[in-house]
């Protein structure tokens, strides 16, 4: 038993890697799964097709890695968070599709309890704040509209999840129901402090306690895998962006990781005790193992590599993704101009939704060439005004930023947010910072290796970013020039807020 078998079920697809006890990937499988968009705002997917794709995965890349169940020593599971499913106990079919955490159908639910004043004692308790984005209210609406629901659930025969406890489910024949500690703490139902289920927050949203899992540890045995995988200890879960913090070993507080996507996703680790942030951040669990509680915060830029994809589908001046960073590297600077890509308001630290895009210090000589130049310095600017933020909130100084996600290949960007931290951006040798970060719990969890020093002697082997002579960008500007930049950036951003 000398291998991990680690699952990263996302919002698009469902993967699956084999990764050895040196911490090389052997191999790593991918399923798509498809979303299912029933109305404007609304964005739902099939449990069951959630569940199929993910198993899928896991026997297509046991075949790549030519092993069998008795070859795992420990599976450990990373996924989409705040997704929401609800289904019934006995029989466990589905009573609806899963509500994505895109969905935004329940945001007038939110927008009342936030107008009766509930959010100071829901920050409080949770280290969140009222928005769609969280499972209770998507649980809430899936009692309210599916005939029969509320009924059912006060009778204990509903069973709540995230996916984390879909999967595990699945997994277990239905044996057992689980999350972990770092899913429960984005639902806005679970108290950060006491760790535990909040009964003045399930009745806040009318929920019956009946329907929630067990909370486990994210490093740890917390059940054996049935018939998919008979035998097979599950030692490991997280959500998808505390299981790259880990996977990029984050493990002392002050470390902060950057996932560069179609948005940006920004967690600072900070230690045993939850950092409240005066910014509107957000306070979440990192992970729990070995009974030790270490938390993080949490800053999202709402626009990032989707502001590229703007360029390409909306402006139409550069026809494919890959083509920016090259047209970007034609002009020394972007010649004055400043784009606040608010395509859809602005987050953290603004927190405008009213907010609109626009693009400033045009001229007669700006070319396409500067256009792309500022849409990659916007996203690095973003990155910055979170992380200047979280550092405010925690009292602690960065010595670096590591990043990973599909943007981070681009060295122009990566060399950006050098220049504006002021501070080295590493980026990740292995790309799979999740699925490793699923690994590492798993392993911890049933003994392959046991602690921090064991994981930071790995060597990590498995698909790597190709230019490895560049996985250390280090600042090129002064300090001057740095804050003139940030500077006229946040003049622009406040002509772009409501």
């Amino acid at each position: 038993m000398s291998f991990i078998l680690a699952l990263d079920q996302g919002t698009s697809s469902s993967r699956a890697a084999v990764v050895d006890i040196q911490g090389n990937i052997r191999a790593v499988a991918q399923r798509e799964l498809p979303q299912i968009y029933p109305q404007s705002g609304w964005v739902e997917q099939d449990p069951e097709t959630i569940w199929s794709s993910q198993l899928a995965a896991i026997r297509a890349v046991m075949e790549q890695a030519q092993i069998q169940a008795r070859d795992i020593a420990a599976i450990g599971i990373a996924n989409q968070r705040e997704t929401t499913i609800v289904w019934d106990r006995a029989t466990g079919q589905p009573i609806f599709n899963a509500l994505v955490w895109q969905d935004r159908r329940t945001a007038p639910l939110c927008d009342l309890l936030k107008s009766q004043g509930h959010e100071p004692l829901v920050q409080q308790k949770t280290g969140l704040i009222f928005d769609p984005y969280f499972s209770a209210s998507k649980i809430r609406w899936l009692l309210d509209h599916i005939e029969g629901a509320r009924a059912r659930a006060r009778q204990g025969q509903l069973c709540f999840g995230t996916v984390d406890t879909w999967l595990l489910w699945k997994l277990t024949d239905g044996q057992r129901h689980i999350t972990d500690v770092s899913n429960a703490s984005r639902t806005l139902l679970f108290n950060i402090h006491t760790l535990d289920w909040d009964q003045e927050l399930l009745a806040l949203f009318d929920i019956p306690r009946s329907m929630m899992p067990e909370v486990a540890s994210c490093s740890g045995w917390c059940a054996t895998s049935g018939a998919p995988l008979p035998g097979v200890p599950i030692c490991g879960i997280a959500g998808d962006q505390q299981a790259a913090l880990f996977g990029q070993r984050c493990l002392w507080p002050g470390m902060v990781k950057n996932t560069y996507g179609t948005g940006c996703f920004l967690l600072m680790q900070t230690g045993e005790t939850p950092v409240r942030s005066s910014h509107r951040l957000l306070t979440t669990v990192a992970w729990r193992s070995n009974g030790r509680v270490q938390y993080a915060l949490e800053g999202s830029v709402f626009t990032g590599g989707s502001a590229v994809q703007w360029l390409r589908d909306g402006l139409g001046i550069i026809g494919s993704s890959a083509e920016v960073e090259a047209l970007a590297g034609s002009v020394r600077d972007s010649g004055g101009v400043f784009f606040v890509p608010a395509l859809t308001g602005m987050g953290a630290p603004y927190w405008d939704p009213g907010a609109r895009g626009l693009i400033a210090g045009l001229t007669r000589a700006t070319t396409r060439a500067h256009i792309a130049r500022a849409t990659l310095e916007a996203i690095a600017f973003q990155v910055t005004d979170v992380l200047s933020a979280m550092q405010a909130d925690a009292q602690m100084t960065i010595q670096d930023l590591r990043v990973d996600g599909g943007a981070s290949a681009n060295r122009l960007l990566m060399q950006m947010q050098a220049d504006l931290l002021g501070v080295p951006v590493v980026r990740a040798d292995v790309t799979e910072s999740t699925l490793l970060g699923a690994a590492y719990l798993a392993g911890l969890g049933c003994g392959c290796w046991s602690g921090a020093e064991d994981l930071n002697a790995l060597r990590h082997g498995g698909p790597r970013n190709q230019d490895a002579a560049s996985l250390v960008f280090t600042p090129s500007i002064g300090a001057a020039e740095r804050a003139s930049r940030l500077a006229r950036w946040r003049e622009a951003v406040q002509r772009s807020l409501r």
